[in-house]
């Protein structure tokens, strides 16, 4: 093999052929007086459920055009919920005070549905778009572009600024580190390009204002085998604090064995939200642990968070590229380089690779206003 064709191969990915893809879009737009007043002029606070009508009309308007732009999965929300995709065998929804949550299969489930309180005036509309069918990643682009044009569409009819909405384009790639191990012997290489590069190539050109980031999780469950790796006191006040320095210690050997020093290992029970931004950000929202990464500056270093006292099902293990991570046109080195950090975690952790699955998803995300239709 030429030098030049194992540089190649140093930079693509093998996914296990059995990984699953996502991929959603998010429109935000706030709500304002003005728009009300555009929508429902005749609204009266005197009634029990005054914007009953307000989100109505914005529903069945965005069910209308969904209708018409082949979209076969939308949803309109109105509760000021963070709003979180994920994959599931069966379809359903669930809600926390912070969070609402879909659980869908692209290839086998549709729906259209509206999530508001018409006796509350929420702050912001989300629009939710899911992808549905067979090779998610490669239909992407499209998927994107007929989004916008829905979109474009949709403010037409508004009299919504184009500027006024934000769209977030969210992709997962989801696997299991082991596949292999339990016989899955079928792997498709990737390059794993950034969503602009992708969509560029099949014509489909976003704005250089965009914002976008790029990043792996993996979960590990901790179950009574893990726990018998530390000495456990159940008498002290912080008895599990062993387990999570001993895991911690770990991350952050693997990590640093492998050149990855942009991350974080979240053990306190809060659910990790990746953002784009341009400082770093380290910080609890009710049950949401925040953390924000600019990829253009240097790696921010490896954070621990958790709570001595209680013991947690799942910890994530979180690492976030940086720009230099995509010099060669893809984040497969990246992976790879995860990848090798987790099998070494593995080996320190004596994790049953035949029997445990340890889970990567890997995600994509760009986000921008919408411009000037042109």
């Amino acid at each position: 093999m030429s030098i030049v064709r194992k540089r190649s191969a140093a930079h693509k990915a093998y996914i296990p052929s059995n990984s699953r893809d996502n991929q959603y879009i998010l429109a935000e737009f706030a709500i304002t007086d003005e728009l009300i007043q555009l929508i429902s002029p005749s609204i009266s606070m005197h009634s029990a459920q005054p914007y009953y009508d307000f989100y109505q009309s914005l529903s069945q308007l965005l069910f209308t055009l969904s209708n018409d732009y082949a979209i076969k999965s939308s949803l309109f929300i109105a509760n000021d919920k963070l709003v979180r995709v994920r994959y599931s065998q069966e379809m359903h929804q669930w809600q926390t005070s912070q969070q609402i949550l879909f659980y869908y299969d692209p290839q086998n489930h549709q729906l259209q549905n509206s999530f508001f309180d018409a006796s509350i005036r929420a702050k912001k509309i989300t629009l939710l778009f899911l992808a549905s069918g067979d090779d998610i990643r490669f239909n992407a682009a499209v998927f994107h572009q007929k989004v916008t044009q829905l979109l474009y569409s949709f403010t037409e009819q508004t009299k919504l600024a184009n500027k006024a909405i934000r769209l977030r384009d969210h992709q997962h790639l989801t696997y299991d580190l082991f596949a292999k191990n339990k016989g899955c012997l079928g792997t498709q290489a990737h390059k794993l390009r950034p969503i602009d590069e992708r969509y560029k190539s099949q014509n489909v050109v976003i704005t250089p204002n965009a914002s976008a980031i790029s990043y792996a999780v993996i979960n590990l469950t901790v179950d009574n085998r893990l726990l018998s790796l530390v000495d456990i006191d159940a008498n002290s006040k912080d008895p599990y604090n062993p387990l999570y320095t001993y895991l911690t210690d770990t991350f952050s050997l693997v990590a640093k064995r492998f050149n990855l020093n942009n991350g974080a290992l979240i053990a306190n029970g809060l659910v990790p939200i990746v953002r784009h931004s341009l400082h770093e950000i380290i910080s609890k929202m009710g049950e949401l642990q925040m953390l924000g990464y600019n990829p253009k500056q240097s790696p921010c270093g490896l954070v621990s968070k958790w709570k001595a006292d209680e013991l947690v099902d799942n910890v994530q293990f979180i690492f976030v590229a940086t720009a230099e991570d995509s010099q060669h046109s893809g984040y497969g080195r990246f992976i790879n380089q995860i990848e090798q950090a987790m099998r070494l975690l593995a080996t320190e952790l004596e994790i049953p690779i035949n029997k445990d699955e340890l889970t990567l998803r890997f995600h994509q995300h760009i986000a921008y206003n919408l411009e000037t239709n042109i």
